[in-house]
């Protein structure tokens, strides 16, 4: 199972010194959080995508580029990339040139964003949140499976033998992750493509949780994927640790308290028994997150917040210490002990992912005229009207 971290990039106030840091401290620390995060051992480091004040990373595929040159092994990713305000033709251009700096060390996660005034700003219109991501997506898919593409649609000018570049590596796209909180729509896509679904459940009880990856689980069934258990799962968390749990709860209470998206809200306590945000020490995050499986099932990621709220960049190199000594290794063990041999630990890594293509005849791009593509065996000219039709499906 792949345990790492993700960041929102906030610039945040730290509520006890009362220090802001600026634009290029955040991004240069986001840039030390990564390489600390290969370093101490974890799997995954995503960085999210945003367009205005707090937020810092509004160039994802620049800062994963960077980090790949300073890291060894860990995956990079994004949480997330907007499929909806982003052009498709730039995403498969920036995400291939990515995945070949990487050497496919990298896959990314698709979604809408949580930041309504960005439509505008790039000339869409929210109201068309879900056909965006839908249209969007189907395209990306044909500019990175097919050499030659001609395409016309609702939301971009048409294109004419065109042919994004670079290719992807090996002729195999990145892996893709769904990321959604709220829209069942967006899991059915997922499962429709046999993609990866994420639910950043941060902010959200795991009956909500549970309901929405049950609901990808049996669409991915449903489409022909494999068995519901076999679909591939990731779950967002955050946490706040130190030996002594009192010392975590006093420590992280002012930042909780004072953070933009905690503040003036629900009090502490009641957030962290009804959200997955995990206060205390080492060994209740185990068990907190060990309890997962018996909501979602087997899943093959989990990442974790660590990185905002104004918290100081020694304290967040802390936490990652804590994660990669104390906390992975115990739940790593106690998750792959109870897995089913059939359910996949992990997301399908790039080699793997060459491998199966080599297996099937279907390395290389595929072309224009109804050609099935890498994974789903279903023709590219049905990818629109069939995810649009999900919505038909108790949505």
């Amino acid at each position: 199972m792949q345990f790492g971290i993700f960041t929102v990039g906030d610039v945040t106030t730290d509520p006890t010194t009362g220090r802001t840091p600026d634009d290029t401290e955040r991004v240069r620390s986001m840039l030390t959080i990564a390489k600390h995060a290969d370093e101490a051992g974890l799997d995954v480091f995503a960085t999210g995508e945003h367009h205005n004040p707090p937020f810092v990373p509004s160039s994802p595929t620049t800062m994963l580029g960077y980090v790949t040159g300073v890291t060894k092994n860990i995956v990079l990713s994004t949480s997330t990339t907007l499929i909806t305000t982003n052009d498709p033709v730039r995403l498969a251009e920036e995400y291939a040139m990515l995945q070949v700096i990487s050497d496919g060390r990298m896959d990314l996660m698709m979604g809408r964003g949580n930041t309504g005034p960005v439509y505008p700003w790039f000339g869409q219109d929210i109201r068309q949140g879900i056909p965006l991501a839908i249209e969007n997506y189907a395209l990306l898919r044909r500019l990175w499976t097919e050499d030659v593409v001609d395409w016309e649609g609702k939301f971009r000018t048409p294109l004419q033998g065109f042919t994004s570049t670079p290719r992807p590596l090996d002729g195999v796209p990145p892996f893709v992750w769904h990321g959604s909180i709220r829209s069942p729509e967006i899991a059915e896509q997922a499962a429709y493509y046999g993609d990866g679904f994420f639910h950043n459940n941060i902010f959200w009880p795991m009956s909500h949780t549970k309901q929405m990856v049950q609901f990808y689980r049996q669409r991915w069934e449903h489409h022909g994927h494999g068995p519901a258990d076999t679909a591939i799962v990731g779950l967002g968390g955050q946490v706040f640790m130190r030996k002594d749990s009192q010392k975590a709860w006093d420590e992280f209470r002012p930042y909780f308290d004072n953070a933009p998206v905690y503040g003036h809200g629900p009090s502490m306590e009641d957030f962290t028994r009804e959200t997955p945000l995990t206060v205390g020490s080492p060994q209740q995050v185990i068990d907190r997150y060990a309890a997962m499986r018996d909501h979602v099932g087997d899943y093959q990621r989990q990442l974790f917040l660590v990185d905002h709220a104004g918290l100081p960049l020694k304290t967040v190199l802390e936490q990652i210490d804590l994660l990669a000594g104390e906390v992975v290794p115990v739940l790593r063990k106690e998750m792959e002990a109870v897995r089913p041999a059939h359910v996949p630990s992990n997301p399908p890594s790039h080699a793997e992912r060459v491998a199966a293509a080599r297996a099937a005849g279907t390395e290389g791009a595929a072309h224009v005229g109804g050609t099935e593509d890498l994974w789903t065996g279903r023709t590219a000219e049905d990818d629109t009207r069939t995810a649009t039709a999900g919505a038909a499906f108790g949505l």
